[in-house]
């Protein structure tokens, strides 16, 4: 009984916002840690149905632990050739359709300078990242149009400016490119697509020591003389911020707003600081930038 009068309650409140979560499902990938997991949680407790996607078997358990009963998860690594997570959502209750997908999987690593990376370095990031993210949302899109659902990309202030060498800035770039397009092409049939761009958030993906691993092994592999161009002392560190809550809010929003916004930028240095330099001449934000890198030993003013 109790858990009745807490779902008509969740109705009625969702009424009062313009939106009626009652028997909306949502998919969401990336859902072990950081973003994806904290999102399944939050619209759980919205009384949404989440069919949360996670990697690996532990982080869908700790998912499954911490959440209602209404929540399902399974696992889904998205650069599985032929990926048929797709299938999941077809049988009944799903067969509505699907009111919301939000592609939240990704990778950092490996990521750093241009010339420290091999083709397949660039190629392990995009798989993930972008290639991802379009073949989840290929598989969907016939249950999204059905419900004239939303879609949600998960790009980053590096879709707006590149900072550093690797796939991960190309594959946020091709995020709002694919994203833009897909807008488009599906409002006819009143999907909206939605774009979050995060500044730099503490998660499992901006985990410092997996990045600063990662640069060590790239750094091992290089030939003695770029080694000598860029000194041993060329690794640096970077501040991130810690309230992953602020990217949530605007996934949430996203996807039950009456109106959804276009683009959403989340955290302070995102919105005043990173975004605004993407729009000013490439020689300002080309010397900003510069400012927080670490510069090579052997560097040449030109």
């Amino acid at each position: 009984m109790c858990g009745a009068l807490l779902e008509i309650k969740g109705v009625l409140k969702s009424k009062a916002v313009g939106f009626v979560f009652y028997q909306k499902h949502v998919f969401i990938t990336g859902c072990d840690s950081g973003f994806g997991h904290l999102l399944a949680r939050q619209l759980d407790g919205k009384g949404l149905h989440v069919v949360a996607a996670c990697l690996t078997e532990k982080g869908a358990a700790d998912l499954t632990a911490a959440a209602s009963s209404r929540l399902k998860t399974l696992l889904l690594n998205v650069t599985d050739s032929g990926m048929s997570a797709g299938k999941v959502l077809v049988p009944p209750p799903f067969s509505a359709g699907l009111w919301g997908l939000v592609n939240n999987a990704g990778r950092s690593v490996p990521i750093g300078p241009t010339e420290w990376m091999k083709l397949e370095d660039f190629t392990k990031v995009l798989d993930v990242n972008l290639i991802g993210v379009i073949e989840v949302t290929l598989q969907f899109l016939p249950l999204l149009k059905k419900a004239q659902g939303r879609v949600v990309n998960v790009a980053s202030v590096l879709g707006r400016l590149s900072l550093t060498g690797g796939g991960y800035c190309l594959s946020k770039w091709g995020v709002e490119a694919f994203s833009d397009s897909l807008r488009r092409d599906m409002h006819p049939f009143g999907i909206k697509v939605s774009i979050i761009e995060p500044g730099f958030f503490k998660t499992a993906v901006t985990r410092l020591d997996l990045i600063e691993a990662d640069l060590r092994r790239l750094w091992t592999r290089l030939p003695q003389d770029v080694k000598d161009s860029y000194g041993e002392t060329y690794f640096d560190d970077c501040e991130w911020n810690p309230d992953i809550s602020k990217v949530t809010r605007c996934m949430e929003h996203a996807l039950t707003a009456r109106f959804p916004r276009t683009r959403y930028s989340a955290g302070w240095d995102a919105k005043l600081f990173w975004i605004p330099l993407s729009y000013l001449p490439s020689c300002v934000s080309d010397f900003v930038t510069n400012m927080f890198l670490p510069l090579p030993k052997n560097q040449r003013n030109v």
